[in-house]
């Protein structure tokens, strides 16, 4: 059984894929950060970078988005390239990938609109069919049927669930899209940087991404979003998933025990079945995924051991990358296997595991030093992003600064003060915990700083600063 629960609320939208009672993809959205992907607009030039062929382009966001407008990646400042725009001109762009960190939205001219079978592209006469269509005699006959219904002035793409459709169905499919390009070309005028297109709500867009005959049932717990979806007729009928409404009063998530899968989609450490595990770490550059044997350590023969947990590992590695929407450069570290043939198994094994994924991921294969290299197309933020917040304290490290280290940093502070300035009394407000250290046994240390400095010090302690937080204050008395 698969399905899709859309979980409406206020101002947050859930979306989650659940196979056989598994979650194997969880996104949502909020109207603060509400994806901006596949929107269209006409935005300004505020700056071009000729040596990069890029230049930023003002949409009306935030942050500038970014546009590659070359076809080389090496052209000097004396070569002219004719596609070069200049500041201030009026663009018609779309959203590539959204914004991320400090990195504004990626964009590009080549306008596209995508739909549950066919994504409609203004590049005249190209018809791109999805690689995960692999029947020669299928892909014929669908190149066929979109091209005798394909207006002129467009290419298409082909989705991996156009297999099976109809020249009916891709006629139908084209003639609604071919609406939004219309839209489009004429509101090309408008004064930039303005909104031309906004693809499609979350819901639409949790529909068309995941809508197939594999599809067995859609179950939303909104009853105006329930209506609306009915009248797009893709639901109940033959062939089509069944679209049901739940109102009970057991949250959906909960209705469905994905409530708790969710939860421990954001564990870093991850077991496996045979007593190994995955230890799962994003960073700005890449994600790093470590397999460890674990409790099968030391379970019989140690080359069979290690193979078993690697095999297992590639699985579960192509389920969390899925379920966590892990994407860019990822580095596996499988555990060292010392036969060839035994590696290219494990490559070839987690080749077969991320063809279920329907995000492009490509398995690069193994470095000198056994790291596996995957690729997977970034398409919005991970799930950690998504669902957590970079922490005040440590700002997104992870770590804070030791006790020891925090104490002698207060000391030094509060010894330059005595020595340096006219200040005769210090003031030091931190955690109870901290000034106790920062006193000494028996109050030893502020002791020590009166026989030196003939200066006073003070603690005042605070349970509302963090841990590793103080503040120092100094006045001068008489």
């Amino acid at each position: 059984m698969k399905r899709v629960l859309l979980d409406i609320e206020e101002g947050i939208t859930r979306v989650a894929l659940v196979e056989d009672g598994k979650l194997v993809e969880l996104y949502y959205e909020t109207k603060e950060e509400e994806s901006l992907v596949g929107n269209v607009y006409v935005g300004r030039v505020d700056n071009v970078i000729p040596n990069l062929q890029a230049c930023f382009v003002e949409i009306g966001s935030d942050k500038k988005g970014y546009l590659y407008y070359g076809s080389k990646r090496a052209v000097s400042d004396q070569e002219k390239n004719p596609s070069r725009p200049k500041v201030g001109d009026s663009l018609i762009v779309q959203v590539e990938k959204d914004a991320a960190g400090s990195k504004g939205a990626v964009l590009t001219q080549t306008i596209s609109y995508p739909g549950k079978f066919v994504v409609l592209v203004q590049e005249e006469g190209e018809i791109g069919i999805s690689r995960k269509i692999t029947d020669n005699g299928e892909r014929n006959r669908i190149r066929e049927g979109v091209r005798a219904v394909l207006p002129k002035g467009f290419g298409a793409v082909v989705r991996t669930n156009g297999e099976g459709k109809t020249e009916e169905d891709f006629q139908k499919e084209l003639q609604s899209l071919l609406e939004k390009a219309k839209i489009i070309e004429n509101a090309q005028f408008r004064m930039a940087p303005a909104l031309l297109l906004k693809q499609s709500l979350p819901v639409e867009k949790a529909v068309r991404d995941f809508y197939s005959e594999k599809i067995d049932e859609f179950v939303v717990n909104d009853q105006q979003t329930y209506e609306y979806l009915l009248k797009t007729e893709d639901f109940n009928g033959e062939k089509q998933p069944r679209l049901l409404l739940y109102q009970e009063k057991l949250p959906l998530f909960e209705e469905y025990f994905v409530e708790s899968q969710s939860q421990k989609a954001l564990d870093e450490k991850v077991w496996l079945k045979n007593g190994g595990f995955l230890v799962i770490q994003e960073t700005e550059a890449c994600v790093v995924i470590d397999v460890n044997s674990g409790k099968s350590a030391g379970k019989g023969d140690l080359e069979k051991t290690i193979q078993k947990t690697n095999m297992e590992a590639a699985q579960e590695v192509a389920k969390q990358l899925r379920l966590r929407n892990l994407s860019g450069i990822i580095i596996v570290d499988f555990i060292d296997m010392s036969s060839q043939e035994n590696r290219n198994i494990v490559t070839k094994a987690l080749e077969s595991a991320v063809k279920n994924d329907r995000i492009k991921t490509v398995v690069v294969g193994m470095t000198e030093l056994g790291l596996m290299q995957i690729t997977r197309k970034k398409t919005r933020p991970s799930l950690s992003k998504q669902m957590t917040t970079k922490c005040r304290q440590c700002e997104g490290l992870g770590r804070m600064p030791s006790i020891d280290w925090t104490v002698t940093k207060m000391r030094r502070e509060v010894e330059s003060i005595l020595a340096n300035t006219i200040y005769n009394q210090v003031t030091v407000r931190a955690d109870g915990r901290l000034l106790q250290a920062f006193c000494g046994q028996e109050n030893g240390y502020l002791d020590k700083l009166f026989q030196r400095f003939q200066k006073s010090v003070c603690c005042e302690s605070s349970k509302d600063m963090g841990f590793s937080l103080y503040e120092i204050m100094k006045e001068k008395k008489r």
